[in-house]
């Protein structure tokens, strides 16, 4: 870091050893001249000296007459008189003069300035001696003390050569010291560095892990919620299966029975003619009863007709059931026909490779081919040209895959001009497919990973009719409002099991039927509805809804709207303001305890279906004037699984009631008037009655009691509960 101190040092060490160095390397001569020049300007040549000391006289050897000199013993000197031998043999003869412009005084004294015109004396052998023995002593001290000068100076100069090194050494020390620092300070500051990082890097993994649980947990918890769901649907589908062939059983019994007694022919020829009713259009699961039922005495249960509403689902639906018919009867396996997979069965015109375990889409080149079944596999991915060899396909069935959102190609069904239906069900979808042909009509991606719904979405697809987007990770927030504008002929959406906690928006005013069941819903706004004039059926079961939350002019001006299901919701009162052309009304699973008096007069021609079974109503939640403005429309009424003491009011003036559950209640005895109007003449409307699981004693009803029902077989009294 102190680089400059030694470049400093370096330099001080050459400035002062050059000088000395050129000094030993001079010539002797010029050794002696210099000598002379550093005396001289010392102040120590011949003459006074600045200090006012005498001079050495200045002398002049001339030429003269060679005089041999005997020097005394007690002066003699062999350097002297090798220097004075010497220098008679360089000049033959020299006369010594005196400077002119000094005289020199023997004794010693100082020279006195002579008058330049005085005649010249020469000096004598001993005087010349004396002079050069002065002069040589001068010159001795001389050099002594140059000698000591150059000793001191050499000692000085070792002095500040040593100093200078002892500085050099303190500088290197202290750069050494510094560079330890700086480096240890750095191998500090690099652990310090290398410690965060760490820390970071294992932060990121353990919230990378985190998301990933949270991730692993939440499909485990949606995986298992659809398979409960689906048994769920298995359970309902088993019972209801088991309920139609109860049904079936007591209507061949009860036929038979007929047709034994002779006296009661034209009552079983009537019960032949038996009414079938509307029941639950939205498929209601059947609870269990709260007592064990006796085995021999089955309830009645209800039918479920076709509701007008479904015709076009059911169409297809049958189509495809017909469709599947027809190729158990003619089915003809073709080997290696168009490039079919093992696994893989060709009739006519339809393919069918479901369960065959196929991990990619197989290269089929049929193109006389129209509908293509691959349920079931493990395909991950649909190329781009995976359909040109089957260009005419109107059906593709691709459920229970394992399709992601990457692994389908932008232009995969572009191609397919005649394409009619796409399922996509049961996949790891995140968005919906683009370019979907414009010709579509059905598409089904429920069960799937979609996480939001854009403009895009579905664009191009104006002949849509059907669309179900069930179980998905869907909510008002990732579903862009103008996302169903392109869909101007839709009349089916599914959107239950997601996460919506209102109706979405943008909803298309061709909707006939929607579906949000098992959602989050808490709050019907008033304007949600304003565009889907035409809706005929909503189905808003197992959400949060209260009658608070449901805006007076959410829908009671809809003039289409006849079915609602508003099931297993929160409700704790019938809700006011409901649809003036209401026919179907579905309340069960909730908390309601009252029936508030003429909720049901403005409605035109009147309610028909009435379910409010596994609720809270008591003798006291029903109001005479509650069932107002049914009594001539009322079908089916079911008010079993609540807390009534008695046979609410109202009940004996329906006219048309056909269907009447009151089991499971608390109700000790039926009046007389209490379900049959005497007074009425008309022929009898009630088909089935049922009354178990009560507190009734049957050997004290009356029998008139039951006269308007049309067989004494269809009320069902057995079991019931003891005190």
């Amino acid at each position: 870091m102190r680089w400059w101190l030694v470049v400093a040092s370096l330099w001080l060490l050459v400035v002062l050893t050059i000088p000395d160095t050129l000094a030993r390397n001079r010539p002797r001569n010029q050794d002696g001249e210099t000598r002379r020049t550093k005396r001289k300007r010392d102040g120590q040549g011949h003459g006074r000296g600045r200090a006012g000391r005498p001079r050495p006289l200045k002398i002049r050897l001339v030429p003269g007459p060679s005089v041999p000199a005997e020097p005394r013993e007690n002066q003699g000197n062999t350097l002297f008189l090798e220097s004075y031998k010497n220098l008679q043999e360089q000049h033959s003869s020299y006369n010594v003069i005196p400077d002119p412009d000094l005289s020199l005084d023997l004794s010693g004294d100082s020279p006195v300035p002579s008058d330049p015109s005085d005649p010249v004396t020469p000096l004598t052998q001993e005087e010349i001696q004396r002079i050069l023995w002065r002069e040589e002593e001068e010159h001795r001290e001389e050099e002594e003390r140059l000698r000591k000068k150059d000793e001191a100076r050499k000692k000085r100069r070792q002095q500040r050569k040593e100093q200078a090194e002892r500085q050099r050494k303190i500088v290197e020390e202290r750069r050494r010291e510094e560079e330890e620092a700086l480096r240890l300070q750095v191998e500090k500051e690099e652990e310090e560095w290398r410690r965060q990082m760490e820390e970071m890097r294992r932060q990121e993994e353990e919230r990378r892990r985190q998301e990933e649980e949270d991730r692993r947990r939440k499909e485990a918890a949606e995986k298992e919620a659809r398979e409960r769901e689906r048994k769920l649907e298995e359970e309902r589908r088993r019972q209801e299966q088991i309920l139609r062939e109860e049904l079936l059983a007591l209507v061949e019994e009860e036929e038979e029975r007929q047709e034994k007694a002779k006296e009661r022919q034209e009552e079983a020829e009537e019960e032949e003619e038996e009414v079938w009713l509307r029941g639950d259009v939205f498929q209601m699961p059947p609870k269990q009863p709260e007592e064990p039922e006796e085995p021999d005495i089955l309830p009645a249960p209800i039918p479920r007709p076709p509701a007008a509403t479904e015709d076009e689902p059911k169409e297809v639906e049958a189509e495809v059931e017909e469709a599947e018919e027809e190729e158990e009867e003619e089915v003809v396996v073709v080997a290696n026909r168009g490039g079919l997979p093992p696994g893989c069965d060709i009739s006519d015109v339809t393919v069918t490779c479901e369960n065959a375990k196929l991990i990619h889409f197989p290269p089929l080149a049929i193109p006389e081919l129209k509908s293509l079944s691959l349920e079931g596999n493990s395909i991950s991915s649909i190329p781009a040209e995976a359909f040109n060899g089957i260009p005419n396909l109107e059906w593709i069935n691709l459920k229970k895959n394992k399709l992601t959102s990457a692994g389908i190609d932008a232009k995969a069904f572009k191609g397919l001009k005649m394409l009619r239906r796409l399922y996509l069900d049961g996949n790891l979808l995140e968005t919906a497919p683009s370019d979907l042909p414009p010709t579509l009509q059905e598409l089904k991606i429920s069960e799937n990973r979609l996480r939001g719904i854009d403009e895009n979405s579905f664009q191009d697809l104006s002949s849509l009719v059907i669309l179900e987007l069930e179980g998905n990770l869907l909510s008002e927030g990732n579903v862009d409002p103008l996302a169903f504008a392109p869909l101007s002929q839709l009349s089916y959406l599914r959107l239950g099991r997601n996460h919506f906690r209102t109706i979405p928006q943008g909803l298309p005013a061709s909707l006939l039927e929607l579906y949000l069941e098992n959602n989050l819903i808490e709050e019907i706004s008033e304007t949600v509805l304003n565009q889907t004039r035409n809706l005929n059926v909503v189905s808003l079961r197992h959400n949060r809804l209260d009658e608070s939350r449901i805006a007076p002019m959410a829908w009671i001006n809809h003039r289409n709207l006849e079915s609602i299901d508003l099931s297993h919701n929160d409700l704790y009162l019938v809700p006011s303001y409901l649809p003036r052309s209401l026919v179907h009304l579905v309340l069960v699973g909730n908390n309601i305890e009252r029936i508030p008096g003429y909720v049901f007069a403005h409605m035109d021609p009147g309610l028909e279906y009435l379910y409010l079974s596994y609720n809270k109503l008591d003798g006291e939640g029903i109001e005479p004037e509650s069932f107002f403005g049914t009594y001539h429309s009322m079908v089916e009424l079911c008010l079993d699984h609540n807390q009534l003491l008695t046979v609410p009011s109202g009940i004996n003036e329906m006219t048309n009631l056909h269907f009447l559950r009151l089991n499971n209640n608390r109700i000790r005895s039926i009046p007389d008037e209490g379900i049959c109007d005497p007074n009425h003449s008309g022929d009898s409307t009630l088909v089935a009655l049922r009354l178990e699981n009560n507190y009734i004693d049957p050997q004290k009803i009356s029998p008139t009691a039951f006269s308007c029902v049309r067989s004494s077989s269809s009320v069902v009294l057995k079991p019931q509960k003891t005190k």
